[in-house]
């Protein structure tokens, strides 16, 4: 079978991503990923380190005559979110990523691609194999649960690394390069519920899918719809008029990704074609406002089993609802400095529902050390509102912007060098892991590009392959001039 990655170049940038598509490498989930970096280091004789956490550092000597060339440090995180849609079924543990070009862009079969950060990680595979670059000393550096924690980049140990110039390859659009990057943390939520018996009524599944979802840093100023917000909203104003018995509501799947899905079983007590009507007028409603964004938002309303289980109790239900409808999700506010960067933002990602509480999930993100606290204390209050046990770890720090870089100017020169055209430099609200690289080796001249990807985070996930090779071309132009 003719793999659809046949006659792409750079045939090895494509030959590695063809193979890491095969390897489990969900966050947290990384070992056998490092492992397969690991053999890639041993096969080609290079020596290498893994760190406490499963950090891995490959070492590759400099072309010969540039051995006293500065040391550039390569970066790629190794782990990739995993989603998929309802309909598609797939292991994320042991299934490989199927793969089908739709025109000029590579994609995946219902499911994440995986390019975030798999193609930069197969460009660092390929290096390291590589005979024809011109270089001097490299550290390929592959690091662990960048998309729930940043853990890898929070753990690595001084002395762990050389080098001084860092090039991340986790940036998302070709052409652009970034030198700035937002902070962020999570907020959890343990909302304590108490659940009564019901003796009327019929039991229905309330769903809200087929929403874009992504990135909650990138995609957070697209005004794409948040599942958990749509059900929650006309689920609120239906139990203002009619009688709804809340048993347990779920949505999101990522802390990191927009939430896609939602649903909630519900014991309709009034008129079940009455309770159905509502909700689907009050969704019209929604769609016509996300009609240009959201397209394809769908409410499906399914009959349940006949035994009625036990539901919220009207005080649960109630504050339930309030708690979801206060609490905010989208962008907060744009920078003042940079025209059309979001400076802070929050998502409410997750929801669940055990017997006895809800457990929800929820991401902010600012440019702005203090704007980050003051969203989340805005979160922490809501939550304490509506009697909320309220968890807030550290979070990451951001990368403030140097303009006087001198692996900006390389990196602008080498990119006019090769497509004759100068580049975008920007700061984008995500968090890259070159915020944490910069606090632990003060100093480190960092830079950040890739290719061209879109939607990351989600099944709609694709990279443009063209955009690939010249991505590749810059790499080996850069490496060339720094040698």
């Amino acid at each position: 079978m003719v793999s659809v990655l046949s006659g792409l170049e750079p045939k090895l940038l494509w030959k590695y991503f063809d193979e890491i598509r095969k390897i489990p490498r969900e966050s947290k989930n990384e070992k056998a990923i490092g492992e397969y970096v690991v053999s890639v280091a041993k096969a080609l004789g290079l020596t290498y380190d893994v760190d406490a956490v499963g950090n891995v550092v490959v070492r590759k000597p400099a072309t010969a005559g540039h051995e006293k060339a500065d040391v550039i440090i390569l970066q790629s995180h190794l782990d990739m979110v995993c989603e998929k849609n309802n309909d598609t079924v797939f292991d994320f543990e042991k299934d490989p990523i199927q793969l089908e070009m739709d025109g000029e862009w590579l994609t995946a079969q219902g499911t994440t691609l995986g390019a975030d950060n798999g193609i930069g990680v197969a460009a660092e595979l390929a290096i390291l194999e590589d005979t024809t670059m011109v270089h001097g000393p490299l550290e390929l550096l592959f690091t662990v649960d960048e998309e729930t924690g940043l853990t890898g980049a929070t753990e690595i140990k001084p002395g762990f690394l050389k080098g001084h110039k860092y090039l991340n390859l986790d940036s998302e659009e070709e052409g652009v390069f970034t030198i700035g990057c937002s902070g962020g943390a999570d907020t959890g939520y343990i909302l304590p519920i108490s659940r009564e018996k019901v003796t009327k009524g019929k039991l229905f599944n309330v769903n809200v899918s087929g929403l874009k979802g992504g990135h909650s840093g990138l995609d957070i100023n697209t005004g794409r719809g948040n599942a958990i917000k749509m059900l929650n909203r006309i689920l609120w104003w239906a139990d203002r008029e009619l009688d709804i018995k809340l048993v347990n509501f779920k949505g999101g799947n990522k802390r990191n990704a927009i939430a896609r899905e939602a649903e909630a079983d519900v014991i309709f007590v009034s008129d079940a074609a009455v309770v159905k009507a509502k909700l689907e007028a009050l969704f019209a409603d929604i769609q016509f406002e996300f009609k240009t964004m959201e397209p394809g938002a769908t409410l499906t309303i399914t009959a349940g089993s006949a035994d009625l289980p036990d539901a919220l109790t009207a005080e649960s239900q109630k504050v339930l609802q309030n708690f979801l409808y206060a609490l905010p999700h989208g962008v907060m506010r744009m920078s003042r400095d940079i025209e059309g960067l979001v400076e802070s933002s929050t998502n409410l990602a997750t929801i669940s529902t055990e017997a006895d509480k809800v457990v929800a999930g929820q991401s902010t993100r600012s440019s702005i050390g203090s704007a980050l606290a003051a969203t989340r204390a805005k979160l922490k209050a809501i939550a304490e509102f509506a009697g909320a046990e309220v968890n807030q770890p550290d979070g990451y720090p951001g990368w403030t912007p140097n303009l006087d870089s001198d692996m900006l100017a390389i990196s602008k020169e080498a990119y006019k060098a090769c497509f004759g055209t100068d580049p975008e430099v920007a700061a984008i609200h995500a968090g890259l892991e070159c915020g944490l690289i910069g606090e632990k080796f003060p100093g480190m001249d960092m830079v950040s590009f890739g290719p061209d990807l879109q939607n990351p985070h989600s099944p709609d996930e694709r990279v443009h392959v063209g955009s690939v090779d010249k991505f590749w071309k810059h790499i080996a132009k850069i490496l060339e001039m720094t040698a």
